[in-house]
């Protein structure tokens, strides 16, 4: 007997009905974003929607994306922004700097962690003077550890030679 299909691959059918403005923005969002049917599509906006839903429920663990526009002419702000990702080390893990035109910076930091908490942090740096705009973006799809806990033994190290 075969083996059934894994849970990601089960597909359920289901028929909508849309106000016609509705469809057709639909419509022209499939064909902009490239997508191949409706489906896809669908699937692609509930999946968002999904993420969006518990991000604002509560201290589901989720990993994403805060990214900042600001004046980097501020005084005092790079430091700023700097302090709160420091004082929060344990949720965030990189960031990368692009530079942009007239003294602006994008800055996006990759998080991880309790949603409440991330939502936490965005709002404290979207607060700092100097920062333009900004937005939080989180999935429910975590990134695999990245450093041992402190009881754990680390990884042994073999010596340059």
């Amino acid at each position: 007997m075969p083996d059934p299909k894994p849970e990601s691959h089960i597909a359920q059918r289901v028929t909508i009905s849309l106000p016609d403005g509705v469809f057709r923005q639909f419509e022209e969002l499939m064909t902009e974003r490239g997508f191949e049917n409706r489906s896809q599509a669908i699937a692609e906006v509930l999946t968002q929607h999904i993420a969006d839903y518990y991000s604002l429920k509560g201290n589901r663990m989720m990993a994403g994306t805060i990214t900042l526009f600001y004046d980097h002419k501020r005084p005092g702000l790079k430091q700023e922004i700097a302090d709160i990702q420091h004082e929060n080390i344990r949720e965030v893990i990189s960031s990368l700097h692009v530079l942009l035109e007239n003294s602006n910076t994008m800055e996006v930091i990759l998080v991880q962690g309790p949603a409440k908490r991330l939502r936490q942090i965005a709002n404290k740096l979207l607060q700092c003077k100097g920062v333009l705009a900004g937005r939080l973006n989180l999935t429910r799809t975590l990134m695999p550890p990245i450093q041992t806990q402190p009881d754990e033994p680390a990884a042994p190290t073999t010596p340059d030679k």
